[in-house]
């Protein structure tokens, strides 16, 4: 048996409920910490769309104890599944971009050479949230009308980010290349808006195991 195969065997025991609820929770709190400085020279009315990932990780942390409940909340999943894999993808890219650009040899792009070493933390941490948006996709609650809330949400998000350009802080190597970065950004809020449109039809309830 594959090791998804594994976790997804485990994904509705309470042992891994109660692990990744920690993991998100711990992970949440860093990431915010992370924003400090820019949200510190953020304005007010834009506060609420520039910490993506620890936004995402919060939402997903309150998903995980509702399961732990047995109650779901289809616009809280709905949006934690569509911005855990967006912005779970969205930084692996960036760093690695970031990376390339400042110095284009693989090597150096694997050793991060031009980037701080705690890069290959977000590295995972992000990988991680876009899998743990998979994993629970068979147990997700949410219908197109949730999903159609979330869109709204994130195409606002992106326009902020891309016009008023509050988009998360990247590697100076990528700042001539925010319109590019935008356009894939755009590209990945509609394939995951998809991804999970394509799932509505495949969900059961989630009930935790003891």
């Amino acid at each position: 048996m594959s090791v998804w195969r594994w976790m997804e065997s485990w994904a509705g025991q309470r042992w891994f409920l109660r692990g990744l609820l920690i993991i998100n929770f711990l992970g949440t709190i860093y990431g915010y910490y992370w924003y400090r400085h820019q949200l510190a020279q953020t304005p007010p009315h834009f506060l609420p769309f520039v910490p993506d990932s620890p936004t995402a990780s919060l939402f997903f942390t309150v998903i995980l104890g509702l399961y732990l409940r047995r109650q779901t909340n289809p616009y809280l999943e709905a949006f934690a599944a569509v911005t855990l894999f967006k912005y779970g993808i969205w930084a692996v890219a960036a760093i690695f971009a970031g990376a390339w650009l400042a110095q284009p040899s693989l090597a150096a792009m694997l050793r991060m050479e031009t980037v701080p070493a705690a890069n290959w933390m977000l590295v995972f941490s992000h990988t991680g949230m876009a899998l743990e948006a998979l994993l629970y996709v068979r147990y997700y609650s949410f219908h197109y009308r949730h999903l159609l809330v979330v869109a709204m949400w994130v195409f606002v998000n992106d326009f902020i980010d891309y016009v008023f350009l509050q988009h998360p802080w990247v590697h100076p190597s990528l700042d001539p290349y925010i319109p590019q970065l935008g356009f894939f950004t755009l590209f990945l809020t509609v394939l995951s808006l998809t991804v999970f449109a394509l799932s509505v039809d495949k969900q059961h309830k989630l009930v935790p195991l003891s």
